[in-house]
């Protein structure tokens, strides 16, 4: 795990070391272990060290063959590196360090872009080739690394995140009203668009070349691997999937537990991270463990299952952990604002803050930490966002019904209404459209509740994991922790989409539209508790976890925010967002916005999400625009 940066100058004019040296010290956050450059006239790239592997000089980047053809700036981790490196020593290579850096470096210059697909594991890198005079990017499989670039006046400029390329003298800060208005359609971004105007974010399992001399305003990525969720032609009995379902997640444990520093691991009390827990535990005896939960005092309805410190404890019990764990209270959220805004650069899925405070506990004790991020979307933990059973007569159909279903931030009556200011220059985005190109690998006609399903688990994990993972990175190395996802190995990944669905969702036939902001109390089928979901990954872990926990119904990671906004915190949301002058009423209409928000301190409707959004977007405002 690291921070990269580079410019190229595509007209050949010299890069300046200042510039470069900026761009990286102001991402020092994400390599507090070393920094390095390299620049050869008009290339230029840019290296924060956060040392996981080999932590002796040899390690460090910007990484240089020996023949000084190629350079190479890398941000992540590949979990088969020692396999490859053997391989790559038959070809002939010889290598002068331990890490995984050298061995993506070998791995282009043996293979060229065909590399990517030996890679199991997370990356963003830019490697320089200076016999061909160009630059290859690559991002892994499921956007785990993020990779931000931008062309300006005949200059490619990149970095791991966005405040980096700001730094660039050439780069201007102007909101992109288009994402906003995606943002606040979906809060999230489906495109490779940026809350920055220009920037943008490289796409998970794509490549790119950038060549010198070449007039270039844009890439044109190459994508090498997409998700593939399909029922098997014949599916094997259930016990065959347990088997190979338990030898493969055992297997991606232990693949990152490759390490020169000591790894801890989330404990939520939850499934995915207790299993994940188990076997680690039983690689490293006394491993730290690290949970969050949160003062319930003031919360209602299901806000009072919110905290799982109790199931942790247990758990870390059973493994036998050095546990530790924070409570959060309402007045967290409001004094870590600036701070988070500032690290996530742009607003994604979630309230992400508790997230950000787990990260800063887990770093005072170690380096790298096990998340369980990934189990839910491969193996149907949301059962409540799956579109299926409806007969559709065509794909435009589909996605007219399934657009229809998704929960959206705004209402779609009031979308207008809220983007008064910039109304003219978003009316001709149609969000529905943005929500069908998700659709890369898609059937024309969708026939049976099992298609419908996985093509909702595409859905999801192509946009929400994707959200998730790129908050991750950023709330985690703002505290130079690297984490890992054990459910993203990729063979795991492989065989989870040809499960059959039937093996993870028991309700096959209902269509249950169910809105996540719904006020009060739920029944066991709404969203956040539910013990459908995940069947065969449940059966699997009974083998490690309690049965309590695998058989417990569906409960999300959330701070009690409803009803802090409505109580302990309505001072600081009145503060913040009541304020006509406030800048993010620069882009949507303070009346419009004003009555969504009433509505929820009113307990008519459950808008924490909503106002969760306009709380992040305005500090973005303020820490992003001049």
């Amino acid at each position: 795990m690291c921070g990269i940066a580079g410019v190229f100058n595509l007209n050949g004019e010299p890069v300046s070391p200042v510039t470069l040296r900026r761009m990286t010290d102001i991402i020092a956050h994400r390599g507090p272990d070393g920094e390095g450059f390299y620049i050869d006239s008009f290339i230029g790239l840019g290296h924060r060290r956060l040392a996981i592997l080999d932590l002796s000089p040899a390690g460090h980047q910007p990484m240089v063959s020996d023949d000084k053809n190629y350079a190479i700036s890398y941000d992540g981790k590949i979990y088969n590196f020692q396999d490859l490196r053997n391989e790559l020593e038959k070809c002939g290579h010889s290598f002068r360090s331990r890490t995984d850096t050298e061995v993506v470096l070998h791995a282009y210059m043996e293979w060229g872009e065909k590399c990517v697909h030996r890679f199991n594991g997370m990356y963003a890198f830019a490697i320089w080739d200076r016999t061909r005079q160009e630059l290859f990017l690559a991002r892994d499989r499921y956007g785990i690394k993020p990779f931000y670039y931008c062309f300006v006046d005949n200059k490619f400029i990149f970095a791991s995140e966005q405040k980096a390329i700001l730094t660039h003298p050439c780069v201007h800060k102007e909101i992109d009203k288009e994402a906003l208005l995606e943002y606040f359609t979906f809060q999230n971004i489906f495109t490779d668009k940026t809350l920055l105007k220009g920037i943008h974010l490289f796409p998970p399992a794509s490549w790119s070349k950038v060549e010198l001399g070449k007039q270039q305003s844009s890439l044109s990525p190459v994508q090498y691997w997409d998700y593939d969720f399909r029922e098997p032609e014949q599916a094997a009995d259930e016990q065959e999937y347990l088997e190979e379902l338990d030898r493969l997640f055992t297997q991606a444990v232990q693949r990152q537990l490759v390490s020169d520093v000591e790894i801890g691991s989330y404990l939520s009390g939850g499934m995915d991270s207790g299993s994940i827990t188990a076997i680690a535990a039983k690689y490293l005896p006394y491993i730290k463990t690290f949970t969050c939960g949160f003062d319930l005092n003031s919360a209602s309805g299901l806000e009072l299952g919110f905290d799982e410190r109790e199931k942790a404890e247990y758990m870390s019990y059973l493994f036998k952990t050095e546990h530790y764990e924070m409570v959060l209270k309402a007045g967290d959220m409001e004094r870590v604002m600036p701070r988070l805004a500032w690290h996530l650069e742009e607003p994604r899925v979630g309230q992400s803050y508790p997230n950000f405070y787990t990260a800063q506990l887990a770093s005072k004790f170690v380096k790298v930490v096990l998340s369980g991020g990934g189990g839910d979307e491969l193996f149907g933990g949301y059962p409540w966002r799956y579109y299926r059973a409806v007969i559709n007569d065509d794909f435009e159909n589909y996605i007219d019904k399934y657009y229809a279903f998704w929960q959206r931030l705004i209402p779609n009556q009031d979308i207008s209404k809220v983007f008064i200011p910039i109304w003219n220059d978003v009316s001709h985005v149609w969000t529905r459209d943005i929500f069908r190109d998700v659709f890369k690998n898609r059937k024309e006609h969708l026939n049976s509740p099992e298609e419908y399903v996985n093509h909702s688990l595409y859905f999801e994990a192509r946009t929400f994991l994707h959200g998730l993972l790129i908050i991750e990175d950023k709330l985690s190395m703002a505290h130079s922790l690297e984490t890992r996802a054990p459910f993203l190995d990729n063979d795991l990944v492989d065989f989870a989409m040809q499960i059959p669905v039937s093996m993870k969702l028991r309700n096959l036939s209902e269509v249950v539209r169910l809105n996540e902001n719904e006020p009060g109390s739920k029944t066991r089928k709404y969203f956040e508790k539910t013990n459908d979901g995940k069947l065969l990954l449940r059966k699997m872990m009974e083998r490690y976890i309690p049965a309590q926990i695998t058989n417990a119904e569906k409960q999300g990671f959330s701070a009690p925010d409803a009803s802090w906004f409505k109580g302990e915190s309505i001072d600081y949301v009145k503060r913040t967002l009541f304020e006509p002058n406030a800048m993010i009423y620069d882009y949507l209409d303070y009346a419009s916005v004003k009555n969504l928000m009433e509505e929820h301190l009113t307990g008519r409707v459950n808008r924490r999400l909503f106002i969760w959004s306009l709380l992040n977007f305005e500090w973005w405002c303020r820490e992003y625009i001049p």
